[in-house]
């Protein structure tokens, strides 16, 4: 299903300034219902703007928001159909967990006894029933984040913003939390809106990503899309590492008019000696610099006109006894990958990463 055939988010022409700044220029935007969307951009691009600005935390200059098809723009936040999971959980600490998970049924008039039922419920999708009377200063951070996520889900929004919610913690407590997120979303089959600056984080768990620079959306689609066929130099370089050919750089190394990206994993090395494969476009260089990154080797190559590539060399295990190693500082080597792994680039963004 498109979103546009049961869209749950419309922003249509939506813009906020602050002063001078444009933080948001006449977004258009569209989230399907159920949907696992991410808005992912460096600081300032404005994509935790647009998420306050669906919540109802700040009210937009100019355009419309429209949730489940109704005209929320000047709505105030409790409102509207939407709860909010912060970096830093905003729990009470006076309150015990299920007393925090239940604090938004109680002020919505609930009933006790439900309240504590559906408290209870949503404590136990997040797999903390357990801890139901501890105080948050007893929980680990990854608990906290799980307790502010119950809490969020018990009231049963249509539309779950989340800011940064994992931002707080360790990798392997993230890596974690990225998982039963995900799982915890398909269970609900509520629409996900999730701003990130991580762009793993983004590509993990999305159904569609939508990547900001300067209060713009500059390419929208699938992580699939967005990795594999970045439309801009922008996208390309901020989304995962990747070798940004421009105009100048393209004419000389690929023979090619135009400006390209080549992601690492697309590059085979092998010694300088020996023959590319057919079909391959190849280039010679030196190896400046061979990094061991646990699942491989990202491979640094001055080209013999002093542009730089990365390539990355993935381990071999048991299977492939007869696999070389990798090379090493100082050799010399033969890059090649195939015409089909060259990206066409757009030049509409400012950011353009020059390989030189």
């Amino acid at each position: 299903m498109r979103p546009t055939e049961s869209p749950q988010i419309q922003l249509e022409a939506v813009s906020k300034a602050y002063g001078d700044v444009t933080a948001v220029d006449a977004l258009d935007l569209t989230i399907g219902d159920g949907e696992f969307f991410s808005m992912l951009g460096p600081s300032g691009s404005g994509k935790t703007t647009v998420l306050r600005l669906i919540a109802g935390f700040e009210r937009a200059d100019a355009g419309t928001i429209r949730l489940g098809g109704e005209d929320v723009t000047a709505l105030a936040p409790f409102d509207r159909d939407v709860t909010t999971v912060f970096q830093d959980y905003a729990l009470f600490p006076h309150f015990n967990v299920l007393e925090n998970v239940a604090y938004g049924l109680r002020v919505r008039g609930v009933p006790r006894s439900e309240r504590s039922s559906r408290a209870r419920e949503a404590l136990a999708m997040v797999r903390l029933d357990h801890v139901a009377t501890r105080k948050p200063t007893e929980l680990s951070g990854g608990q906290r984040q799980r307790v502010a996520l119950a809490r969020s889900i018990v009231v049963r929004p249509k539309v779950l913003l989340l800011d940064e919610p994992l931002g707080a913690l360790d990798l392997k407590l993230r890596e974690q939390m990225q998982v039963e997120l995900k799982q915890i979303q398909r269970e609900l089959g509520i629409t996900f809106v999730f701003v990130t600056h991580d762009q793993e984080e983004a590509l993990t768990l999305s159904d569609r990503i939508a990547v900001f620079d300067s209060g713009h959306i500059v390419q929208l689609g699938t992580p699939k899309e967005i990795y594999e066929r970045p439309t801009s130099p922008y996208v390309a370089d901020f989304v995962g590492t990747s070798n940004v050919f421009d105009e100048e750089v393209a004419k000389r190394v690929l023979k090619m008019e135009g400006a390209f990206a080549l992601r690492p994993e697309k590059i085979l090395l092998s010694p300088a000696t020996a023959t590319a494969p057919v079909g391959a476009m190849t280039a010679t260089g030196v190896i400046t610099e061979s990094i061991y990154i646990g699942t491989g080797h990202r491979v640094h190559i001055e080209l013999e006109d002093g542009t730089r590539l990365v390539a990355l060399e993935q381990s071999r295990g048991a299977l492939h006894p007869d696999a070389a190693e990798p090379e090493s500082r100082g050799d010399r080597v033969v890059a090649s990958w195939s015409p089909g792994d060259l990206v066409p680039l757009g030049t509409d963004s400012s950011r353009a990463v020059q390989h030189r």
